[in-house]
């Protein structure tokens, strides 16, 4: 069951750093809105991502001889990185459920062999 938790949690996590990476790509695009991934939790046991666009404005850039002004992105690079460390660790553990789990079973089957 944990291994099953674990995995849906590695899947989410997989279209979680898809929108991070998004976002970092877009930050220099006008008009750009970043995207979130938002867990919650599946019954019996698993997790899913739903993502959803931030609909915040971008700072309004100056106009540029004849060119009109324009916004910016709304991506804040810091909150990426942030998101990216998080994710990092988050990888981390459920990959340390994953190896817990193969070692519980190899004690297992050593006992009764």
């Amino acid at each position: 069951m944990s291994m099953n938790i674990a995995l849906t949690g590695l899947r989410a996590l997989d279209k979680k750093l898809d929108v991070t990476a998004d976002n970092v790509a877009n930050v220099n695009t006008d008009n750009f809105k970043r995207s979130r991934a938002e867990f919650s939790e599946t019954c019996p046991a698993g997790v899913e991502v739903s993502i959803y666009t931030v609909d915040t404005p971008g700072m309004i850039l100056p106009a540029e001889g004849s060119a009109p002004e324009r916004e910016s992105s709304n991506v804040n690079i810091a909150e990426e990185l942030v998101d990216l460390i998080t994710t990092e660790h988050y990888y981390t553990a459920n990959l340390e459920v994953i190896r817990v789990e193969e070692e519980t079973a190899q004690a297992l089957i050593d006992i009764i062999a």
